[in-house]
């Protein structure tokens, strides 16, 4: 893959954003190598800027956009990128100066309208994640090929728990939605098929969603190795274009594909599609609420490169977006953010292991580095607190229309 050049700049702008971002830092408990002389930071994790100059453009031009991208670059390098990014997701209110920050629409990335939800977005936006590769997912996710965060039965965890705690997490989420023998369940967002194939052997019928091309492929061939393929139907299809009446809906990570403007249609539609009586089960990551008016608007290095078109809600939007637009009731919540760190730690150090193999798939270095990045700067986002993942329990009321 190829990175965006280092930008020219003018030249009072680039003195400007160097003393800005020397600024921040130095007030930083972090260690940084500026060159091969000066140190800059209170101490803590190490990090080493191998050219100063490049990536101080790159972050006066594009922010944190230009902070990953300069990493992708090699142009700054740490033993611990965990570590070094825990510390700025600690400290990410305070990294623009309070000024800046309440001009922050003026110099802000926006979100480009090419990434926008629309049905037709929608599918361009999951394709360019989740086709990359089925090879590339499965070297570094368990044999369930679960992409969301386990539960575990005790932290810290090792990789040998891994797919005991994605089932004990997908068991929890169908327990939930008390999805048993004869069950009516639509799962929106199949990934590749773990949750399909448990609630079916639990005597559900299972309509299960996806707009990955890929995922669904091998979905659908690991259904029918488990003979389940009479009680599973896999489809290729929005959630905006579902039909039916459900006893159970689960859906784990996906309300984050769907985008904030989309987010009174996605409710509308758990509404539409939810039986009398029916319990929703949402798996969701979240963000806390005070931080979403900065933010909901900003272009950033997940959505350029990892996620186009996705947005984090807070338990709050869920609980709003709920009472505003359904007759369904949050009536249980529960956060287990470390968990996912813990996650996100046993894929990184896998996704390692195998550089190698990935580098054989096609994908080269600059690739690598930005996968290793993503891995990082989310496990850094758990670790600091700064997101969380809950599942959600909503009910319909048993005198619904029908």
């Amino acid at each position: 893959m190829t990175l965006p050049v280092v930008p020219r700049l003018p030249r009072t702008r680039a003195a400007v954003g160097r003393l800005l971002i020397r600024r921040a830092l130095d007030r930083l408990p972090l260690q940084v190598r500026m060159g091969p002389g000066e140190l800059l930071g209170r101490g803590g994790p190490a990090m080493a800027v191998y050219d100063p100059a490049a990536f101080e453009r790159r972050i006066t031009a594009e922010g944190l956009i230009g902070f990953g991208e300069s990493y992708l670059a090699g142009e700054w390098d740490a033993r611990d990128p965990v570590a070094v990014l825990t510390v700025m997701a600690g400290h990410v209110a305070g990294l623009v100066p309070a000024p800046l920050q309440r001009l922050r629409g003026l110099w802000a990335a926006r979100h480009p309208d090419t990434d926008r939800n629309t049905p037709d977005g929608s599918r361009t936006n999951i394709r360019r994640h989740y086709d990359l590769s089925n090879e590339l997912f499965a070297e570094f996710l368990d044999p369930t090929m679960t992409y969301s965060s386990a539960v575990f039965r005790a932290l810290p965890a090792g990789p040998g728990q891994l797919a005991d705690a994605q089932r004990r997490k997908i068991d929890m989420l169908l327990d939930m939605a008390a999805v048993g023998p004869d069950t009516r369940l639509l799962e929106i967002g199949t990934g590749w098929g773990e949750l399909a194939i448990r609630a079916a052997a639990r005597g559900a019928r299972v309509v299960t969603l996806t707009l990955s091309r890929e995922q669904r492929e091998l979905a659908m061939k690991r259904i029918a190795e488990a003979g389940l393929t009479d009680r599973v139907d896999v489809r290729l299809c929005d959630y905006r274009e579902a039909t039916g009446r459900y006893d159970a809906i689960v859906s784990v990570e996906m309300i984050e594909a769907v985008g904030a403007e989309y987010w009174p249609v996605y409710f509308a539609a758990l509404d539409r599609l939810a039986a009398p009586g029916a319990r929703v089960a949402l798996q969701a990551i979240t963000m806390p609420h005070e931080r979403m008016p900065a933010t909901k608007d900003t272009h950033t290095w997940i959505h350029k490169y990892i996620f186009p078109g996705g947005m984090l809600p807070s338990v709050r939007v869920v609980q709003d977006m709920a009472r505003r637009h359904t007759r369904l009731r949050v009536e249980r919540c529960e956060g287990y953010g470390a968990h996912y760190a813990q996650t996100l730690r046993l894929w990184r150090e896998r996704f390692a292991e195998r550089a190698e193999r990935v580098e054989a798939l096609g994908f080269d270095e600059t690739f690598r580095r930005m996968w290793t990045f993503y891995l990082a700067y989310c496990e850094a986002g758990f670790a600091s607190g700064y997101l969380d993942v809950h599942q959600i329990l909503l009910t319909a009321p048993d005198g619904g229309t029908s």
